[in-house]
Order: structure tokens, then C-alpha cells, then sequence
């Protein structure tokens, strides 16, 4: 009984996550209101049905109460997210608010099959990520002279990535993070590459001479060189892709593209030859069959659990997740791939892709560069992250030890996930107001067009406040009441 219900939930969970991209593709080709209401509500539906599913499988598998109260308090957490930031901010892009909620139901779903516990902990952190992030839009919104504070970003920068030389723990050979009174560790590189991308924003704002190209580029590149000595070259490569982009947007040139592309395959080639461990992944990534039991077990594991899960998936408990290093974070791709199927990791991955989109449009949308630039950079950002991270897992580039963002475990990559959203939440509504400020100085000028036409005088601000009434003479003249 128990496997019929897992294997029905599998198939309801996959069409349900089916029909949630699919409205979200729907939302994005949406040119009126209407239609938009309805793809949103078939959105959230969705995301609720399967978060429902998911949690009855896990129920009836385990047997335990206790994980009714976990997903009651889930619940309640998504309706006080999405109540509340849609009373907060009623202009703010739905299509990202309910994305942001679907990928954080598969993560609770996938770590509390992989343990209770760290799922609980996780759930914690992302409710006091959720709640710091709701006051981020608000500062973008209100605070225009973000822009001046370029060479305070950059110190922020390269002091906190500094301090992982002094305070952080060796994780996996690379030096990531420092604990903070036994609660928590705290991975700076999460939260400067959004001060990063400020900084390249305010420099690029009123000047891209050649002078603050190079000025900027040198500032740049002592960020990516910190988290290179630091062995972190996964974030290293995620900051470098992220200027280099940023950089060609602004100055629309080639050869700085080209040749920053360039000066980085050179880099990568020095890195290949200096870092033991950057030779390892990539011998690894070549033929992880020459150690098997070591170094490529992890990748190996990694592609069983992907190709034992086929396209429609073994089910919820009926794989092995577990047995893949990492599973939590960096791989956590994997286990969704294994037990979810292939399909449901494609439609993860589309969802992730329609975010990423609605980023570049906000892009495109804003008018000021220092707002173009900050989208373009956190999209730069985040598409490389995910790029990265389903790269290693299913062996098209070497592993970098890049989590998947908003539903990999981490509390660093979660609060500056959520920080990124908010950013771009923040642009959005401030060109919505900007948008409703055009509409209604139009609705006021045609208004003063029609009282003019009517024969009234109209005040400057044209609110429709009637002066002396006009009539005409004889002679087709226009003269007032007193003729």
C-alpha cells in the first residue's frame, strides 16, 4: 500500500510541476492583467498541490506525526510571504514571487526525505531570510543615491573576503567560511558578490573611459584573486563571468569581451598547473573511472542516481540519494533527478530559466544604467550559479562546489538568494512607478485637451478645475464671460 501511494504521488507531483511551468510560460507570453491573474493562480495552485503531495508521501512512508506540524508551519510560512508581500508591495513581479515558492517547496520536500533535521534547521533559516529580504525592495525603492557608494561597495568587497584568511575553517581544501558562536557559519563570498556587483554598477554609471575600465577592472580582479588564494574558485569564476558581462554591457565592446574571455581560458590554464586540486576535479571530470573509490566516486554516484531514475523517477524513498557525497547542496540536483525523474529536473531547471529571463527584462526595461547594470549583474550572477552547479552534477563541466540557489541547504546561499530576488524586486516596482507616473500625466494632459476643447480654462496641474467660461463672437473670436 505504502509503495502505491509513493508512486502515485511521484506521478501527481510531476504533473503538477508540469502544469506550473507551463503557466509560467503562459504568464510570460500574458500581455493583459486578466490573463496574467489566471497563470498566476494556476501557478500557485500548483506549488500548493504539490507541496501537499510531496509531504503526504513522506507521512506515509515514515509513519510520523510530527511531520504534519512540519508542513502545517510550511504552509503557514508561504501564506504570510505571499500575503504579506503583496500588501507590502502590490506592484512587485508575481511570476518571481511564486517561482520563489515553488523552488522552496521542492527543497523542503527533498531535505526532509534526506533528514528531518537539517530539513527543520533549513526551514528556520529560510524563514529568517524571507524576513530580513522583505525590507530590501523598500531601500531599493526609496534610496536613489545608491549609485554614490561605488568605492564603499568595493571595500565592504575585498575586506570580507579578506577575513576568511583570518576566521574561516578548510571545507573540502578550499577555505569557504567562518563559524559564528557555534550557531552558524557565515560564507562571505555569498554576500559580496552582490556588493561586487554594486560596485561595477556605480563605477560603469557616469564614465566608461578607458581610465575607469581599467580602474575598475583592477578592483575587480583583486576580488576574483582573494577567492582564488582562498582556493574558492568555484565563486572566483562566478565573479569573473558576472564583470565580464557587466563590463561588455556597458561599453557595448567586443574587445573587451573577447579579450577579457581570453585573458580568462589563460587563467584557467595557470590555475590547472598551480592548484593540485583544480587538476584533480578536471581528471576527474575527464575519466572518473581511474579512481573509482576515491576522488570520482562522487560524480560517479552522482550519475547512477541520475540515469537509475530514468525520466519519470523511482519515487520518494525508493532511491538512494543519501549515497552521493554532498547530496544536500552541491548535489542535491541528483537526488531531485533520481527520485523525482528526469522530466521534473527539466521542468526545475525551466523554472530557473524563467527567472533568470525575467531578470534581463527588468534589464532592458530600466532606463538609468546604474539599474540596468545591477539587473544584468545579479542575472549574470545567477544564471552562472545555475549553470555551474547542474554543470558538475551531471558531468558536462568539472565540479565546482556551487550550490543551486533556493534549493540547495546553506543558510549563506539562501539569505543572499533572497537578497537578489528583493534587488530586483526593488527595480521593478520603481519602474512600475515610474510607468504609472507617465500614464497619469497622460490621463491629465488629455484631460486638459478635452476641457480646453469644451471651452473651459484649466489650471497648470490640469485637474479639470473650471476658469471663465469662453464663448465665441460673431467673428469666430474666443472672448471670456465679460465679453
Amino acid at each position: 500500500m505504502t509503495n502505491i501511494g509513493i508512486q502515485a504521488a511521484k506521478y501527481t507531483m510531476l504533473v503538477l510541476i508540469i502544469l506550473y511551468t507551463l503557466s509560467t510560460y503562459h504568464y510570460l507570453r500574458m500581455k493583459t492583467h486578466r490573463g496574467r491573474n489566471v497563470a498566476c493562480g494556476m501557478q500557485l495552485f500548483c506549488m500548493f498541490a504539490l507541496h501537499l503531495t510531496g509531504y503526504l508521501a513522506i507521512i506515509l512512508y515514515t509513519n510520523e506525526t510530527s511531520m504534519v506540524y512540519f508542513y502545517l508551519v510550511q504552509v503557514l510560512f508561504f501564506l504570510l510571504y505571499l500575503i504579506l508581500f503583496r500588501v507590502f508591495y502590490k506592484k512587485a513581479s508575481r511570476l518571481l514571487l511564486n517561482n520563489t515558492c515553488m523552488l522552496l517547496a521542492v527543497s523542503f520536500i527533498m531535505l526532509t526525505r534526506l533528514g528531518p533535521e537539517r530539513a527543520v534547521r533549513h526551514f528556520i533559516i529560510t524563514a529568517v531570510a524571507a524576513a530580513v529580504a522583505m525590507s530590501v525592495p523598500v531601500i531599493v525603492r526609496r534610496m536613489r543615491y545608491l549609485w554614490r557608494f561605488g568605492w564603499i561597495y568595493a571595500g565592504v568587497g575585498i575586506v570580507a573576503l579578506s577575513a576568511i584568511f583570518v576566521f574561516s575553517t578548510v571545507t573540502y581544501g578550499a577555505r569557504l567560511s567562518f563559524d559564528i558562536g557555534n550557531l552558524f557559519s557565515l560564507q562571505p563570498s555569498e554576500f559580496v558578490k552582490i556588493t561586487f556587483v554594486f560596485f561595477v554598477a556605480s563605477m560603469f554609471q557616469t564614465s566608461i573611459s578607458f581610465r575607469r575600465v581599467f580602474v575598475t577592472t583592477a578592483v575587480a580582479a583583486l576580488h576574483v584573486l582573494i577567492l582564488v588564494a582562498s582556493k574558492d574558485l568555484g565563486a572566483a569564476l562566478i565573479y569573473f563571468i558576472a564583470y565580464l558581462l557587466m563590463l561588455f554591457v556597458a561599453t557595448r565592446s567586443y574587445f573587451y569581451l573577447f579579450g577579457g574571455a581570453t585573458a580568462g581560458s589563460l587563467a584557467s590554464v595557470l590555475a590547472y598547473r598551480v592548484f593540485s586540486h583544480v587538476r584533480v576535479r578536471v581528471q576527474v571530470w575527464r575519466d572518473p573511472w581511474m579512481d573509482a573509490q576515491g576522488d570520482g566516486w562522487q560524480i560517479l554516484q552522482s550519475l547512477f542516481a541520475i540515469g537509475s531514475g530514468g525520466f519519470l523517477g523511482t519515487g520518494l524513498y525508493q532511491g538512494m540519494p543519501e549515497k552521493i557525497p554532498v547530496v544536500r547542496s552541491d548535489f542535491i540536483f541528483a537526488g531531485i533527478s533520481e527520485e523525482f525523474g528526469g522530466i521534473f529536473a527539466i521542468a526545475l531547471l525551466l523554472i530557473c530559466l524563467s527567472c533568470l529571463l525575467q531578470f534581463l527584462w527588468i534589464s532592458t526595461w530600466m532606463d538609468g544604467m546604474f539599474y540596468k547594470i545591477i539587473a544584468f549583474g545579479l542575472a549574470a550572477v545567477y544564471g552562472a550559479q545555475v549553470f555551474l552547479n547542474v554543470g558538475g552534477v551531471i558531468k558536462f563541466i568539472p565540479s565546482t562546489g556551487i550550490t543551486l540557489p533556493f534549493i540547495s541547504h546553506g543558510g549563506s546561499s539562501i539569505m543572499s538568494t533572497f537578497i537578489m530576488f528583493g534587488i530586483i524586486q526593488g527595480l521593478y516596482i520603481l519602474k512600475q512607478d515610474e510607468v504609472d507616473r507617465i500614464e497619469q500625466e497622460e490621463k491629465l494632459k488629455q484631460r486638459r485637451q478635452t476641457l480646453y476643447a469644451q471651452g473651459y480654462e484649466t489650471s497648470a496641474e490640469g485637474f479639470g478645475k473650471p476658469g471663465k467660461r469662453a464663448r465665441r463672437n460673431p467673428s469666430g473670436r474666443r472672448t471670456d464671460q465679460n465679453g
